[in-house]
């Protein structure tokens, strides 16, 4: 089974920074999958950012493209969610998931939350005007 264990939210000023951490367990040597997803209140959870090893390529949400980076760290088996250039609309919950473990693919245009079965707790971020 895949375990995810986010951590890095808090209170940012607009036109700030911060980096969200996803430490995953569970992925065998040959590859890893995890997506980031964010859900405000009353909104439906939204992709944000996808990396996957099994084509070596990352994946960004068009109202996130060109602010957020993606990145993994295969010593320290952590995922992370570079956030720059942060506005009050990037406010929300930030969920980390992974496929099931079956799933050998690469990340998709589209993010959809249905398709990822690991989940992590969730991480706030509130980005103040």
């Amino acid at each position: 089974e895949v375990q995810l264990v986010e951590s890095g939210g808090g209170l940012v000023q607009a036109g700030g920074s911060r980096r969200l951490s996803c430490a995953h367990s569970g992925f065998t040597y040959a590859g890893f999958h995890i997506a980031w997803f964010r859900q405000a209140p009353g909104k439906e959870r939204e992709g944000v950012s996808c990396i996957s090893s099994a084509d070596g390529t990352t994946a960004f949400a068009d109202s996130v493209r060109g602010r957020f980076t993606i990145s993994n760290d295969n010593a320290k088996n952590t995922v992370y969610l570079q956030m720059n250039s942060l506005k009050p609309e990037d406010t929300a919950v930030y969920y980390c998931a992974a496929p099931p473990t079956y799933y050998s693919g690469g990340c998709a245009r589209v993010l959809i939350a249905e398709n990822y079965h690991s989940w992590g707790q969730g991480t706030q971020v509130t980005v103040s005007s």
